[in-house]
């Protein structure tokens, strides 16, 4: 039980000092909460929307991926789908969620920390965020957005 709880201890102290490397093959990816870099996201995103891609490349085909969106108070998504299934859980704040392709608030569901929602590839919808809010989207590639 020692040499477990020794084991244990050196694995934990791994993840807390990042030694393992992003890129060395077979090691994981450890990305903490104060370290994801975030950048203005990509046009047809809003103007003020940041992304952060935190695993692989959602612009290449059949590569897994992982980024967060940090969107502002009021933030609004317009109508759009993706070319591939969009997995998205709120990491903070609420997102106003809606499916459809038409912006309609009244028809919009309140998503907040911790929930889940799964968007099939094409399936119309938009988005407004409550509060600064992040999400954290994962799909595999090549992931696009279409504003209808």
């Amino acid at each position: 039980m020692k040499m477990l709880l020794v084991a244990l201890f050196a694995f934990g102290s791994i993840f807390a000092y990042g030694s393992f490397g992003a890129n060395a093959a077979g090691a994981p990816t450890i990305v903490m909460a104060d370290q994801a870099k975030y950048g203005p996201a990509p046009a047809p995103f809003p103007a003020g929307c940041m992304l952060a891609v935190l695993s692989g490349d959602p612009s290449k085909a059949g590569d897994q991926y992982t980024v967060r969106l940090k969107l502002t108070d009021g933030m609004k998504l317009a109508p759009h789908t993706h070319g591939d299934t969009e997995n998205v859980t709120i990491i903070s704040g609420t997102l106003m969620v809606g499916v459809g392709s038409t912006f309609d608030a009244t028809k919009m569901l309140a998503l907040t920390p911790g929930s889940f929602v799964s968007i099939p590839s094409g399936t119309p919808h938009y988005a407004m965020a409550k509060g600064e809010t992040v999400v954290q989207v994962n799909g595999v590639g090549g992931s696009s957005m279409t504003l209808l």
